[in-house]
């Protein structure tokens, strides 16, 4: 069946953070915190996440409420003691922190596309396949795109925060594909679909849950996860072999 849209998933799909998240962290932190080990802030800020995104999922009660109870966690996780005076120290600290962190990480100071994204969501545009974005990010997503010049062409742009629901639930793919077909006044259905990201349970289990074709982008480099059971799941290690996948989808329907 002929491929008509594609939607993709935004952090480690289309953008990647510009240093290490955790390197970051490390120089936000400096001024008001001391030198911090960024290897330190590395595993603080996976288990601050990881805890935020099951006690608060879609960034329940706001994006900056969120990310200020996980750079809070961060820093108490690299052994700012949080008892007495220091606490206020910290928490004064975060009233600066939290902005520059905030601001950061809200355009391409924090972020660059991967050079496959651009090249790839043109040729895309030009086979007249419509692209979209379904990510569980929050309302920042938009103002980074948009600073590293991403196409204005991708809508509809669905973001968890927005929507109060995030992947893997069928509803945000469900919902991305009515709002394309509003837009565009197409009629096209969940099979027609491909969506590309690099979570195997958020992005491809996901889309294959809401009816869609789903490939799983593994990128190399030393971020690649070694231990998980992929079989029979569709991996790229780029972004234009989609281009090929659309192609031989379109081949197979002849």
């Amino acid at each position: 069946m002929t491929v008509r849209l594609v939607t993709f998933d935004i952090l480690h799909t289309l953008i990647t953070p510009r240093m290490p998240i955790h390197v970051q962290y490390a120089m936000a932190f400096k001024p008001y915190l001391g030198d911090v080990d960024p290897n330190s802030i590395k595993g603080s800020f996976k288990i601050a996440l990881k805890a935020l995104q099951i006690e608060k999922p879609a960034y329940e009660q706001g994006s900056q409420s969120w990310w200020t109870d996980v750079i809070r966690r961060t820093a108490l996780g690299v052994g700012v003691n949080p008892q007495v005076h220091e606490s206020a120290v910290l928490d004064r600290s975060l009233g600066n922190i939290v902005p520059n962190l905030m601001k950061v990480f809200s355009s391409k100071e924090g972020y660059m596309e991967f050079e496959d994204a651009l090249p790839t969501l043109h040729a895309l545009h030009k086979r007249q396949i419509y692209t979209a974005v379904i990510s569980n990010s929050d309302s920042r997503s938009r103002s980074v795109l948009t600073d590293l010049n991403l196409p204005n062409y991708m809508i509809p742009i669905v973001l968890s925060e927005e929507e109060g629901i995030e992947k893997p639930a069928k509803e945000i793919f469900l919902r991305t594909l009515e709002r394309v077909n509003s837009i565009r006044g197409e009629r096209i259905r969940p099979k027609q679909c491909v969506h590309v990201g690099d979570e195997l349970d958020a992005d491809y289990y996901g889309a294959v849950g809401a009816g869609m074709r789903a490939l799983l982008l593994r990128r190399t480099g030393p971020e690649l996860k070694q231990d998980e059971d992929l079989a029979g799941v569709k991996v790229i290690r780029r972004l234009d072999e989609i281009l090929h996948y659309t192609e031989q989808s379109a081949v197979s329907r002849r």
